[in-house]
This record gives C-alpha cells, sequence and structure tokens, in this order.
C-alpha cells in the first residue's frame, strides 16, 4: 500500500488532522471517520515521518515540539493588548474610589505624589461595582466574539474589528480623565467613562477568544499530529502536540504578563505624579502597535476560514442527543443521560432518513461531544474566578489602609504578573518535565485542581491580613477612612498574590489549552469564548458580594469567598473524578467532515453538473 493511501486511512482514524477533502471548494468526504481503528502496524507519514501505534503510545516518552517563531510574533501583540488592558484598568480603582487630592504635583489632574490619587470620589463600593461590571462586560463579550469569528469574519478581521472597537473606548476614558472635563464636570466624566467601558470592553473580548486559537494554529498547521523521533543518544520518543500545546499557552501566557507588568507598573506612577489622563493615554498610543503588528506579518500566518452554521447545528446535535431523555423520575432521566451511547442518536450513519442540515459525518459528531465535555468542566470555573477578581478591587483598597512607606496602594498587586514572570519558565522547564520524567501524569484536570486550592488558600491569606488590620488600627473596624495607617506593611499581602498566581498557571493556561484542544476544530474561538464566559459569571456572582465590600464586613467577605472556592473545588473534583481517564482518546480524535449550509449546495451542483 502506497504512503498516501495509508495515510488518509490513518488520518480518517487515529489523527488529529484535517479530514480529507475531495475538490478546491472544501467539499468533505461525509462517509469517513465512522469509526477508530486500533493498529500495530508502523505508521509512516508522506514525508518519511513514523506515527506512534498504540504500543509506542504506551512505552515512549513523550516530548515537546519545536515552537513556530510566529507563535511568538502573535504573542508580542498580545503582549502590547494586554499592556493597554492592565495599564489602564490598574488606575480604575483610585479614579473612582477616591476624591481628587488637595495637594501634590498635579491635584486638578487626580496626582497626588507621596499622598493617595482619586478623582470621582464615589467610594469603595462603587469603585468594587464598576471594576466588577467592567470585569464582567469584557470577558462576556468573548461568548459572542467568538459566535462571530467562527461564523462569519474569521479570526483575523474580528481581531481588527477589535482593534478598533477598543481604540475608541481608550479615546472616550482619555477624555473622562481630562482635567477640564473631571473637575467642572464630575457627570460628564462618569458618563464618558462607562460609555468608553462599553467600548473597551467590547474590544478587548472580541481579541481575547480570537488570539489564543490563533497562535496555537501555527504550531498546528506544521506539527499536526504526534510523530516519532530518535534521539541522539539512540532513544525513540514521540513528539506530542498535545503537551508542546501546554508549552505554547504557557509561553503566551508569559508575555500576557510581560505587558501586564510594565503597564501596571508605569501607569501606577503616572497617575501618582502627572494624573489619569496619562495613564489612560500611553497604553492607548502603545495599543495602537497591534494592527501594526498584524499587518506586518499577516502573509506568514495561518489562516483559517470560517465556515458558517456551526452554532447552529451543533445546538440542534445535541438537541438530537438530549430528545427523549429526560423523565419526570429523576433517576430515570439521570441513567439516560449517562448513557455510553447516547451521541449514537445524532450519528448521521445511524439516521435513515438524515435531514437537510445534517451536513456532517460521525466525527464532526464525536467532535461536539468532546467540545460539550470541555464546558461541561468549565463549567466550576466561575468560582475558581472568584478569588482572581479580589486582587484587583477588594485587595487594591485593602493595600491602601496599610502601611505603603512611599509605594503606590495599586501597585502591589503587580506581584502577580511578577511571580509570573518567574514561575512560568520554571513550570515549563523543570518542574512539568521533571513530573512527566518520574512518570507523573498531572492531567489538565489535576491542574485546575490544584488551581483550586490556591486560590482558596489565597483568600485565606487575605481574611487574615484584614482580620490583623481591624485589630491593629488606630481606628478598629472603620481603617478605610482612617489617617493613621496600622502599624502593617503592605508587603504582607505578598503571599496572597503569589498563590493567585499560581493558581492561574494551573487553572487559567491549562484552561486556554482546553478549550483549544477539546473543541471541535471549526468551533475553537467560540468555545475558548466559552472558558472567557465563566469570567464574566464570575463577575456576576461577585456582584451579590459587594453588600459585604466595606468596613467592618471585609474578614467575611474574604472568608465567604475561601469557603465557596473550597466547595468548587471539591464539586469539580467529584464531578470529572473519571474524566481524567479519557483524556488521551479525547485529544487523538480525527478531525470530522463538515460543510455549511452554502457549501453543501455548492457541492451538490457541482456535482450535478458533473453528472
Amino acid at each position: 500500500m502506497s504512503t498516501g493511501a495509508n495515510l488518509e486511512i490513518v488520518d480518517a482514524a487515529l489523527a488529529n488532522v484535517h479530514a480529507p477533502h475531495n475538490n478546491t471548494r472544501g467539499s468533505m468526504s461525509l462517509e469517513k471517520h465512522d469509526k477508530f481503528v486500533s493498529t500495530s502496524e508502523s505508521l509512516l507519514g508522506p514525508n518519511g515521518e513514523q506515527y506512534p501505534t498504540d504500543e509506542d503510545w504506551q512505552q515512549l516518552r513523550r516530548v515537546y515540539g519545536k515552537v513556530n517563531w510566529m507563535i511568538y510574533v502573535i504573542g508580542i501583540v498580545e503582549m502590547c493588548e494586554r499592556f493597554a488592558y492592565y495599564g489602564t484598568t490598574a488606575v480604575f480603582v483610585n479614579f473612582i474610589q477616591r476624591d481628587l487630592p488637595t495637594s501634590g504635583p498635579f491635584p486638578e489632574a487626580g496626582a497626588a505624589g507621596d499622598g493617595q490619587p482619586g478623582a470621582l470620589g464615589m467610594g469603595q463600593r462603587a469603585s468594587t461595582g464598576l471594576v466588577q461590571f467592567n470585569s464582567f462586560f469584557s470577558y462576556i463579550m468573548p461568548l459572542v466574539g467568538g459566535w462571530v469569528a467562527d461564523e462569519y469574519w474569521g479570526k483575523f478581521k474580528t481581531i481588527y474589528f477589535a482593534i478598533g472597537v477598543a481604540t475608541l473606548g481608550h479615546v472616550l476614558i482619555i477624555i473622562a480623565a481630562i482635567p477640564q472635563v473631571m473637575g467642572p464636570n464630575p457627570e460628564g466624566a462618569l458618563a464618558s467613562f462607562i460609555l468608553g467601558l462599553i467600548l473597551f470592553g467590547t474590544g478587548v473580548g472580541f481579541f481575547k477568544c480570537c488570539i489564543s486559537p490563533l497562535i496555537a494554529e501555527q504550531y498546528e498547521a506544521s506539527h499536526p499530529r504526534a510523530f516519532i523521533r530518535t534521539e541522539p543518544n539512540g532513544e525513540r520518543v514521540i513528539v506530542d502536540p498535545g503537551i508542546t500545546y501546554s508549552r505554547v499557552y504557557m509561553r503566551y501566557y508569559l508575555l500576557i504578563n510581560v505587558g501586564a507588568l510594565v503597564g501596571q507598573v508605569s501607569m501606577v506612577y503616572a497617575e501618582k505624579y502627572v494624573g489619569f489622563w496619562l495613564s489612560f493615554t500611553l497604553p492607548t498610543i502603545l495599543f495602537a502597535l497591534c494592527p501594526l503588528l498584524m499587518l506586518a506579518f499577516s502573509k506568514h500566518y495561518v489562516k483559517k476560514p470560517p465556515q458558517g452554521d456551526v452554532l447552529v447545528k451543533s445546538m440542534r446535535t445535541y438537541g438530537l442527543v438530549l430528545k427523549g431523555r429526560f423523565s419526570l423520575n429523576p433517576v430515570q432521566t439521570w441513567r439516560n443521560l449517562s448513557d455510553p451511547n447516547i451521541w449514537d442518536a445524532a450519528k448521521p450513519s445511524k439516521i435513515a432518513n438524515k435531514p437537510a442540515w445534517m451536513t456532517f459525518d460521525d466525527a464532526w459528531v464525536e467532535e461536539v461531544r468532546r467540545g460539550i465535555k470541555a464546558c461541561q468542566v468549565f463549567f466550576w470555573l466561575p468560582i475558581f474566578w472568584l478569588p482572581y477578581g479580589q486582587m484587583t478591587s477588594n485587595l487594591v483598597s485593602q493595600a491602601s489602609t496599610m502601611k505603603l512607606n512611599g509605594v503606590p496602594n495599586d501597585v502591589v498587586h503587580n506581584l502577580n504578573p511578577f511571580t509570573l514572570l518567574i514561575s512560568i519558565p520554571i513550570f515549563d522547564k523543570i518542574i512539568y518535565p521533571r513530573l512527566a520524567h518520574w512518570g507523573i501524569n498531572f492531567t489538565p484536570l489535576k491542574k485546575i485542581q490544584a488551581g483550586f486550592a490556591c486560590a482558596m488558600l489565597s483568600m485565606v491569606v487575605a481574611a487574615v491580613i484584614q482580620h490583623f488590620i481591624y485589630q491593629k488600627s488606630p481606628c478598629g473596624e472603620f481603617p478605610t477612612d482612617c489617617d493613621q495607617p496600622p502599624d502593617l506593611s503592605v508587603w504582607t499581602q505578598v503571599p496572597a498574590y503569589i498563590l493567585i498566581a499560581f493558581s492561574e498557571i494551573f487553572a487559567s493556561i491549562t484552561g486556554l489549552e482546553y478549550a483549544y484542544t477539546k473543541a471541535p476544530k471549526n468551533m475553537r474561538s467560540l468555545v475558548t469564548g466559552m472558558f472567557w464566559f465563566t469570567h464574566a459569571f464570575s463577575s456576576a456572582i461577585a456582584q451579590a458580594f459587594v453588600p459585604l465590600a466595606g468596613d467592618p464586613l471585609l474578614v467575611w467577605l474574604y472568608m465567604s469567598i475561601a469557603i465557596l472556592t473550597f466547595l468548587g473545588w471539591v464539586g469539580f473534583a467529584w464531578t470529572f473524578r473519571t474524566l481524567d481517564k479519557e483524556n488521551d482518546m479525547l485529544d487523538k480524535l480525527p478531525e470530522g467532515g463538515f460543510q455549511s449550509n452554502a457549501e453543501y449546495a455548492a457541492a451538490k451542483t457541482e456535482n450535478a453538473e458533473r453528472a
């Protein structure tokens, strides 16, 4: 048998590659991929590369593939965007909560020098509410952006739209911070600020759902499936795309935090010594580099066009799966939904008279099943994000009540990205490879559990710190408006920020990887948007804690979130206690054949003309 023919069979049965195309219009063979093939034969690709057999997967060590240079280029685009986002949002709490200072280098611009900067003077509850709204809106829009990208525009066009809308939002936020606006007309400044937040959040959301899948697709294009490589010492190893995606996302997240750290630190000092207008203007200028970098390297990017109709067809497919499964008897309903063959009801090969909309094959149904499992994993993540949300709101306010010794209260939380910059290379180069060398399979779901644990502990630390603030403050349980801070250094917060950083490494990075590897390949932006939507849902949950976001209830705030995070950890571990065993099988599913209605009609017309 020729290697070409052998490759097509293997790709359809085992590989993580594109389905065969019958013609240039993209008409796919919808009769392939009906079942998996298990083989112990040596499998060869078109260029002589050797693919691993079942025995190889069991016996050989897995290693990382080479990361494409284009991944770093796109990562730099994201770094600039994150500089703009975090540099802008880093000063939101002071801008909203604190009054304009009466002294300092530029008090009319909010700059107080060694004092406390401020602008709108709306208080802690208002600042917490608006900051949480910004987080909610910025993370609900990826769901919309992902749908638009996969259904209509594609990732590139969606990213350009996102940059344009976000730029308008940045400009409106700058206008709100101009001294001639916020001084004489604080209501107008607030209106401009809120409208800017809406546009800003729309752009951020559309950008986020597309940029991370785009990065991973640059690697997948050149390394679509695992292959065997012989090392210089003669050892045969499997170059595994699955673990390479983990490395890609680790480095992507590293670049995110370079932008976050530089943006947050520099803009806080701009706020402190010049004014809020500069803190909002400099990120906007750097953000303008994003479209230039995208255009400069556009011809080098791998660009996958949208197929259309993917969301509607996936929902109708899932509807077929659930049809007739619900009963008034909850036990029977549970048994019906737990049926291992439940997805057979939606497979075209099992349906005698297929409906006209079913223009896909069985393998695509399996991809949808895998994507649904990923979304079920994301169900628990809103609870995980609750401690993270405190980092840029209530922990910033907590820092303002402690001994600062000249350090701006909103610069301390930069310990989080600083910790990430140090820790990510350690996890990437030492900890994860060492665990693999010892035979410890630290699966994505185990990593997310570790993330829950670290997030919970961070809130326990915050509660203990708040308790001692109340104990040591001259104003007792009302230190926020106290002129004299307690004898407690702001650097006491260090463990809380380190724990939140570790939780991100374990759960946030892994969540992005999980969204990419488990989504149907024509729905990656949408499933990534679903991952980010969990952050928005978390912000909505956090609104319920706003009444606790003030003296003397802050200890209750942090402990309530810690307890809820612990319960989320337990619920996550119990719910997915068996899913780990399926991870490798899910990663090796073949790419399904799928046609949009337009593609199907065009292919049908072309076939009729040929006949």
